[in-house]
């Protein structure tokens, strides 16, 4: 028996392997984060559709497929982009906390620079410093990491 007269013969097995493909390949390349995600799920309950003899034929199989994926994609969309979007807060593990630094620009909430190990890295304002800025020059501290932003307020 060839493959494609098992997958014809075994609708659900092929939407079984669509799902698992589309799983790997959403987990590995793509990081969880792309519309794939929603394709590998209604492709899984599509043949659990199948095998349970809800559905029947490529033609309903196939349409079955193309409104569970909307509706994944409808009911999660927002959900998974909240956990994805959620982080761990600002990093504290890094050596550079603590370190007392001059500002190489104004820094303020938003922008500014400061020169650690010879390089200029971007910096903003601690939301708890109890000034508006610190001026180019200036000697602040680093308090925290957020990504390769540095956190940091007046010395």
């Amino acid at each position: 028996m060839d493959i494609l007269q098992y997958f014809a013969d075994h609708h659900d097995h092929f939407f079984y392997l669509v799902a698992g493909i589309s799983f790997i390949v959403e987990l590995t390349i793509m990081g969880l984060g792309g519309p794939l995600l929603f394709f590998a799920i209604a492709s899984f309950i599509t043949g659990v559709l199948i095998n349970l003899g809800v559905i029947s034929g490529w033609e309903m199989e196939i349409f079955i497929l193309g409104v569970l994926t909307a509706l994944t994609t409808l009911l999660l969309w927002k959900p998974l982009k909240n956990f994805q979007n959620s982080g761990g807060g600002t990093d504290t593990s890094s050596d550079m906390i603590g370190k007392q630094v001059p500002a190489s620009s104004e820094i303020t909430l938003e922008k500014g620079t400061i020169r650690y190990s010879g390089i200029d890295w971007s910096s903003r304002l601690d939301t708890k410093a109890t000034v508006a800025s610190i001026a180019d020059g200036e000697q602040c501290v680093i308090t925290s990491v957020d990504g390769n932003i540095m956190i940091v307020k007046p010395n």
